[in-house]
């Protein structure tokens, strides 16, 4: 039985080296610093819309769910649990054993653990899988599985082969995040190895993949190769980076349909921001830890001269502490957030949408739900790009329209 949690709108303000691929169709990006124009500004007045929004319970007894996703055409929704499993949910049912447990192998524990999954984009002809994990070591694995021949609700744990592996410094800032964009390639999200600061300047040293952005060619090569269109394919950084200026990407999304790449970056102390940039922007430097949010960081004064600056930031101000980045509302079910993200804050868990416009400005905002489930950890999205709630209470919700709304 599913339960309706509907909660009231509120209208107060409230987280190895590679082979290089050798196609001659590609050009490579300038090598030097990509920067698109961004208006970093505070939101204006949230807006009442004409719906309200509800979370829907769709899943519960769950072990620290941490993400949610599903293969392209796929029913089922596959939700992560930070310790080591995949679980399936299946026709509203949550399925008693794991799609995939590798809990022998994931240090869990804080930011460490399982933290996200990616299928391949042709998923079910060759039933790829990369996972992101914590070791046993505190170091970052990307894997590859695939799924039994047997059983189309298991993966093969045997099957693991490894895609990448980064050293972590320290416990914090794993980013996690595996997600295959509109070309193809898989994307990787790094923190900038933890600890406070970023005490080794990962986030703007280019020989290193901590505190960037990462781009690979998983359908060649073995494991990989890099794109010839990353900016530093040719030299002058690891030809693995997309972008660099990174602290710690809890979750990025792409908007396929705007052609737009949205990264939500954890911020220090002060500033949580949101990034927009489009989804061809080769090299943009994001500007940690040279600046944090819209400021300088560790001086009064910095270059901003060529730092990306964040499209959207706000301040650690009426108990906020960390934003949770989702995607792009692109589903049928709910045409009035057509075009909207949605994010929140692990410390307040208000879920909030906005709408970017080509101009760099940020319009309709919205707050949809004010908190009442808890600490949201994570957005998911399904095959048909509706939306879902990871929460620390170990349910999963769907955001869906209020019963009672109109439209």
């Amino acid at each position: 039985m599913t339960r309706l949690s509907s909660l009231a709108l509120a209208l107060t303000t409230i987280v190895c080296g590679a082979p290089r691929e050798e196609a001659a169709s590609q050009k490579a990006a300038p090598e030097k610093t990509a920067q698109v124009s961004a208006a970093a500004a505070k939101p204006p007045s949230l807006k009442a819309p004409a719906i309200k929004l509800a979370a829907e319970e769709v899943a519960r007894g769950l072990d620290a769910p941490v993400y949610l996703t599903a293969p392209s055409g796929d029913s089922r929704l596959f939700i992560v649990e930070q310790p080591g499993r995949i679980r399936i949910v299946e026709n509203g049912k949550l399925l008693p054993k794991p799609f995939l447990d590798i809990t022998s192998k994931v240090g869990y524990g804080g930011e460490r653990g399982l933290l996200s999954v990616a299928f391949h984009p042709q998923y079910r002809a060759n039933g790829f899988l990369f996972v992101n994990y914590t070791n046993k070591h505190g170091d970052t694995r990307v894997e590859r599985y695939s799924s039994s021949s047997a059983d189309r609700n298991l993966a093969d744990p045997a099957s693991a082969k490894l895609t990448l592996a980064i050293d972590q410094p320290y416990a914090n800032h794993n980013g996690g995040h595996n997600l295959f964009g509109p070309d193809g390639m898989l994307y990787i999200g790094m923190g900038d190895g933890g600890s406070q600061g970023d005490p080794h300047g990962n986030g703007q040293n280019r020989n290193v993949l901590l505190g960037k952005l990462l781009r690979i060619n998983v359908d060649r090569g073995d494991p990989y190769v890099v794109p010839s269109g990353n900016p530093y394919a040719k030299g002058g950084g690891r030809g693995e980076i997309w972008a660099t200026g990174l602290r710690n990407p809890w979750r990025f999304a792409f908007d396929r349909v705007a052609g737009m790449l949205y990264i939500a970056d954890v911020g220090q102390d002060k500033y949580e921001e949101i990034n927009v940039v489009p989804l061809s922007a080769a090299g943009v430097n994001y500007g940690w830890s040279t600046m944090d949010g819209p400021s300088c960081f560790k001086l009064p004064l910095c270059a901003k001269s060529g730092l990306q600056q964040p499209a959207y930031w706000y301040t650690h101000e009426h108990g906020t502490c960390s934003i949770i980045g989702g995607f792009v509302y692109r589903g049928r079910k709910i045409p009035e957030i057509q075009g909207q993200y949605f994010y929140s804050d692990y410390c307040n868990s208000w879920v909030r949408s906005y709408t970017y416009t080509s101009d760099g400005t940020n319009r309709s905002w919205h707050q949809w739900l004010d908190g009442g489930l808890g600490n949201i950890v994570s957005f998911g999205e399904d095959a048909e790009g509706e939306l879902y709630i990871c929460n620390s209470n170990g349910r999963v919700y769907k955001i869906v329209k209020s019963a009672g709304a109109a439209g």
